[in-house]
């Protein structure tokens, strides 16, 4: 008896060890592991800094504020961080074992790449961060910083051993603006923002051959109407270009798409039709940026693939304080765990925050 309930004891004893062991284990990919002690190293220098809190923000858009508690981050954050660590975790033992990847002096020019690309990203979302973002890797801790510069060291390596990655090289995205010109005409546009009462009489008098000056001066609630809906014109330097060539899509010119897209103003959706009424070729020393900008996420959807499907043949392991790893419609990932449903609590209200039209 004493025998058995001293093995009991043992047995109890393991258990305990083991689930502290897991509780205590950060994040695992294919039993390389980064603790819980060091991410949470990890989360407080990133808490410490609004400058790097802005910067991740634009590469993994997430809240990476204070929590609830004193001491805390908000859930999306530290899942967010935590994807980001294991997605770097798991392109680091594929380079290493099946590209047979070896850092050297490529280190210095991915810091740069790095710094880089963050200062795109933030661009892009249009985030004005406090710092710059040597100051952000400056803020991080010294071995973060370090894995950090290796992950993207790596993650250039393993996108150009990808076959279908275009060398960014001033002859193949030159090569690239040849094939796909008409891609980065300056575009001028017209627009239409419908009330939704009247989007049934604006696709009957469309019907029946009303022009787009027409149209917008007789739906439009945009103060563009009175021009009739003339907004501007968008070339590839400009910030909204992306937004606006795919607003205006592929309808011919002059022409308001029969399938609207939609607009929230003052918390009012509304109809809205974007016409493309010219369209001017630009030469390539104009459009290099939105060349090289497309290119990269064209490689990105690749590298993506594939990241894709490493992850999705790696054993993953997560420490549930620091989110759940689950599929998503975009593939694996960390998520964090989602808040009780507030669908069912009296006198709940639900804020919507004005977005008007912005080609500004």
């Amino acid at each position: 008896m004493r025998r058995i309930t001293a093995l009991f004891v043992i047995a109890l004893v393991l258990a305990v060890l083991v689930g502290r062991s897991a509780i205590s284990s950060g994040v695992s990919v294919n039993g390389s592991t980064v603790s819980g002690t060091e991410v949470r190293a990890e989360l407080s220098a990133i808490a410490a800094s609004p400058t790097l809190q802005c910067y991740l923000t634009a590469i993994a858009p997430a809240s990476f504020a204070a929590g609830g508690g004193s001491s805390t981050m908000a859930a999306s954050g530290v899942a967010a961080w935590s994807n980001l660590r294991i997605e770097g975790m798991a392109i680091d033992q594929y380079v290493r074992g099946q590209l047979h990847y070896v850092p050297g002096s490529d280190l210095v020019k991915a810091q740069t790449s790095l710094e880089l690309e963050m200062s795109q990203a933030a661009a892009s979302n249009q985030l004005s961060c406090p710092g710059t973002a040597a100051q952000a890797l400056a803020a991080m801790t010294p071995s973060m910083r370090a894995t950090e510069v290796l992950a993207q060291a790596e993650s250039l390596y393993l996108v150009s051993k990808l076959n279908s990655t275009i060398p960014l090289t001033l002859s193949a995205l030159r090569a690239y603006y040849d094939a796909h010109r008409s891609n980065y005409d300056t575009i001028c546009i017209s627009v239409a923002e419908v009330p939704t009462a009247d989007v049934t009489a604006f696709a009957a008098a469309q019907a029946k051959g009303a022009t787009v000056s027409a149209l917008a001066k007789k739906f439009s609630i945009d103060p563009s109407a009175a021009r009739g809906g003339v907004y501007g014109c968008y070339g590839p330097t400009s910030t909204y270009y992306a937004a606006v060539r795919a607003d205006a899509g592929t309808t011919p010119l002059n022409t308001f798409p029969k399938s609207p897209l939609s607009t929230t103003n003052n918390g009012v959706t509304y109809a809205l039709y974007v016409a493309a009424t010219k369209r001017i070729p630009t030469p390539f020393t104009g459009a290099e940026a939105a060349v090289l900008a497309d290119v990269r996420t064209l490689n990105a959807t690749s590298a993506n693939t594939l990241k894709n499907d490493i992850l999705s043949r790696a054993v993953i392991a997560v420490d549930p304080a620091f989110g759940r790893w689950a599929l998503g419609t975009n593939g694996p990932s960390v998520f964090a765990p989602a808040l009780p449903s507030t669908s069912d609590v009296p006198g709940s209200t639900t804020l919507t925050a004005p977005s008007a039209l912005n080609y500004q």
